[in-house]
């Protein structure tokens, strides 16, 4: 397919949710939040589950992703009653180590969502991998990933959990360099997972071009309204 021919797709990477004003970095305020999905919804925005996107090779011209690591309990309060509200979708990624625990990987305050709650979630939010422990891709040998999914997919058969195999890389982190790279494909491949996201901060085209390099846009707390539409629109800003 040409260039010419395929489509922008922005896909949004959100974190933690708060009521308070004063949010920054990975954890975004509700009233911006909200916002920022009224806009969405009043433009005419699409959006997308990544297994809706698997047969299909055209989308429409303003198409959107959304997604949110971690899955954390303040997601649940605050970000899925938006998603209802605004008639929107998204894909919410598990560390499945944590669930119904905390976030230890990071500053162990954030409550995860427990097995009973990711499956009382409604359709408007698929449920994705970011992986078992939350370790750097790169930091492992080709068997301790795999070890990795084993335990995602153990956990997901025991509980009858709904997960698409779309998986978001803890840290945007994975092996870069030859032959780490090809072998991580491979694992990926024979682990039948259909789309890998780094982060990257630009606009991917439609179809992907290589689906374990899929990239997302970053939205922080601190992003004002004006900074969310350029990031919409471009991606990755030099000017901020």
């Amino acid at each position: 397919m040409q260039f010419k021919d395929m489509t922008r797709l922005p896909i949004l990477m959100y974190h933690n949710v708060s009521n308070d004003k004063n949010s920054n970095g990975l954890t975004i305020f509700t009233d911006n939040l909200e916002e920022q999905f009224r806009y969405l919804n009043d433009k005419g925005y699409t959006t997308y589950h990544f297994s809706e996107l698997e047969n299909r090779t055209v989308i429409d011209s303003k198409s959107v992703v959304i997604t949110f690591d971690d899955v954390t309990e303040n997601q649940l309060d605050y970000a899925v009653p938006l998603l209802e509200k605004y008639n929107l979708k998204a894909t919410f990624f598990i560390p499945f180590a944590y669930i119904g625990n905390v976030d230890l990987w990071n500053s162990g305050k954030e409550k995860i969502m427990s097995i009973e709650q990711l499956k009382e979630l409604d359709d408007r939010v698929e449920l994705g991998l970011h992986s078992f422990a939350h370790k750097r891709y790169a930091s492992l040998t080709e068997a301790e990933i795999n070890t990795d999914f084993s335990r995602c997919f153990e956990i997901i058969e025991q509980s009858a959990l709904k997960v698409y195999n779309a998986l978001a890389y803890p840290y945007g982190n994975y092996p870069k360099k030859e032959p780490n790279k090809s072998i991580f494909t491979t694992v990926l491949q024979q682990n039948n997972v259909k789309a890998g996201l780094r982060i990257g901060n630009r606009i991917n085209k439609f179809p992907f071009k290589n689906p374990y390099e899929i990239q997302r846009i970053d939205i922080k707390g601190e992003d004002n309204m004006l900074k969310f539409k350029l990031k919409l629109r471009f991606g990755k800003l030099k000017l901020f």
